[in-house]
């Protein structure tokens, strides 16, 4: 099932404070957005990455990916919008051919801003929405109160990314979200909105963090360290 992977790295990253992109911050040997996509290029049956960027950041991250991917990477930049939602939707509107003549199968969308998925957790991912038509990391969350400080009952957990999905469907429910005016908080808010497919989880890692304030990037570094 031919694959096609979008890593959404268009916002500004302001809450890290570093004055550039997050995703373009260094961590380990390579910035933060060239793990994941690396992690992407290393998937079987992978045709494609689409990789959404802001404008202002297409010739920054153009440079900091073409040291780091070697020969032969097929690697576009899109331009997002100003939400991740809209970013998506833009990433989605240039697979577009490709998704209607059936050159892809499956999509995944992952965070640019999440480094240390791994490869492992993206085939997971595919495998299941493979078997299953969606598919998304999960991991538990403990210690959550309500409003009252009251623990909250039951079972809850966190969802990550990368998300896996049909092609043919996901495409769709963006389109007609996009019709409607709706905009979801991911991915699979999308799906769930217009009824479209039923969606199963996988494990999630919890060393999936992802990179928001300037103590993100120092523990990302000391995870990359004990891999």
């Amino acid at each position: 099932m031919p694959v096609a992977v979008v890593i959404v790295a268009a916002g500004s990253g302001s809450r890290v404070g570093a004055g550039v992109n997050k995703v373009l911050l260094p961590l380990g040997d390579r910035p933060v957005l060239a793990w994941s996509v690396r992690d992407a290029l290393a998937l079987d049956d992978v045709r494609r990455v689409v990789v959404v960027v802001r404008p202002a950041d297409r010739d920054a991250v153009a440079e900091a990916l073409g040291h780091h991917l070697g020969d032969g990477a097929e690697v576009v930049l899109v331009d997002g919008g100003a939400t991740r939602h809209a970013s998506e939707w833009a990433a989605l509107q240039h697979l577009a051919p490709a998704i209607e003549s059936g050159e892809v199968d499956l999509v995944v969308i992952h965070d640019g801003a999440r480094p240390l998925a791994g490869v492992a957790l993206f085939e997971a991912t595919v495998a299941a929405a493979r078997d299953h038509g969606g598919a998304i990391p999960v991991v538990p969350v403990h210690g959550l109160l309500t409003s009252r400080l009251e623990p909250v009952a039951g079972d809850l957990g966190a969802v990550q990314t990368p998300q896996a999905f049909r092609a043919d469907l996901l495409l769709a429910a963006h389109a007609a979200a996009a019709a409607a005016g709706f905009e979801g908080t991911d991915t699979a808010a999308v799906l769930a909105e217009q009824g479209t497919l039923d969606v199963v989880a996988v494990v999630g890692s919890p060393t999936n963090v992802k990179i928001t304030f300037p103590e993100d990037v120092a523990l990302a570094e000391r995870l990359l360290s004990r891999r």
